[in-house]
């Protein structure tokens, strides 16, 4: 859902900041340590931002998702196979997990003295000044914001996790105030790539949301423009990463909904489907029909 690519410089980062939180222990008391995964070069303002808390047993940190890039084998499944719901999440799967300096994240500091990737928008949905400097008022308003929400570590960091929770909590009255999405008598499934939402409408009634998503990265862009629903699969595997899909709802190719058992708050965007919480797309499998309509538009930050 959120901005930027994954931003560590190297494996070596990650390791430094693994080795320098905490651990968390397995029940049983055998001691955890997160693995490393594979980290792509990234420069610019946020190369060296990491999660602020260490990764444990039930929050893995993916940066890659199970998406799937070639269109699926489309079949009818039977009545057994859509009688089995989908396993369900491990406890902690989507916490909000906020990306910070690794300075900080290493010195575990109350409160960071550092100007986030988001100070000046933050500011302004905080109303504060918006000059993009932080301040000790500054961080305190932050602070308050992120441990009212459940934003770990709360630093008063303006990182993307913070960002992204503003722009939910922001449109959750009125999802489509500016218009943005076609309003017809039909469903239509809106998929907001700026703010990193979906929900559905029809009319002007929303039926569905909004709720936080994780959109294509670069060079794998959820496609823009209108779509269709033209596949419904609970139980999908995905042949990109031999993993679970569950509650996909192809609507472009390989670009499905789907829920992902791991964190969509990451800077890294999915191969393109728009991945959602287990909870939502279970919901939204409820809600959409083979054929309704799915609208796609803007830019994922950061892309």
């Amino acid at each position: 859902m959120i901005s930027r690519r994954i931003a560590c410089r190297s494996v070596a980062v990650v390791l430094a900041v693994v080795t320098a939180l905490p651990v968390t222990a397995l029940s049983g008391g055998a001691a955890w340590a997160a693995p490393v995964p594979p980290v792509p070069p990234v420069s610019g303002p946020e190369a060296e931002l990491v999660p602020g808390v260490a990764p444990g047993p039930y929050q893995p940190w993916q940066i890659d998702t199970p998406d799937q890039v070639l269109p699926p084998q489309v079949y009818t499944p039977t009545r057994a196979e859509d009688a089995v719901e989908p396993r369900e999440a491990a406890e902690g799967t989507y916490d909000l997990i906020e990306y910070v300096p690794l300075g900080d994240a290493v010195a575990k500091v109350a409160c960071s003295k550092r100007t986030g990737p988001y100070q000046r928008p933050v500011e302004r949905w905080l109303k504060l000044k918006a000059d993009g400097k932080q301040s000790a008022a500054d961080c305190k308003a932050i602070r308050k914001f992120q441990v009212k929400q459940k934003i770990k570590p709360a630093i008063g960091f303006a990182g993307p996790v913070t960002w992204a929770t503003m722009q939910y909590i922001g449109a959750r009255k009125n999802p489509n105030a500016k218009k943005l999405c076609p309003v017809k008598s039909y469903r239509v499934a809106c998929v907001d790539l700026n703010r990193e939402l979906t929900w559905v409408q029809k009319g002007k009634k929303v039926v569905f949301g909004p709720v936080p998503m994780r959109s294509g990265r670069t060079g794998h862009r959820t496609r823009l423009g209108w779509h269709k629903v033209f596949w419904k699969h609970k139980n999908h595997w995905s042949t990109l990463y031999n993993s679970p899909m569950p509650y996909a709802q192809f609507f472009d190719g390989g670009q499905a909904f789907h829920a992902v058992y791991g964190s969509i708050y990451t800077t890294t965007g999915s191969w393109g489907c728009v991945n959602l919480r287990l909870g939502d797309a279970r919901k939204l499998w409820g809600v959409l029909k083979k054929g309704d309509r799915v609208y796609v538009w803007g830019h994922r930050p950061g892309n």
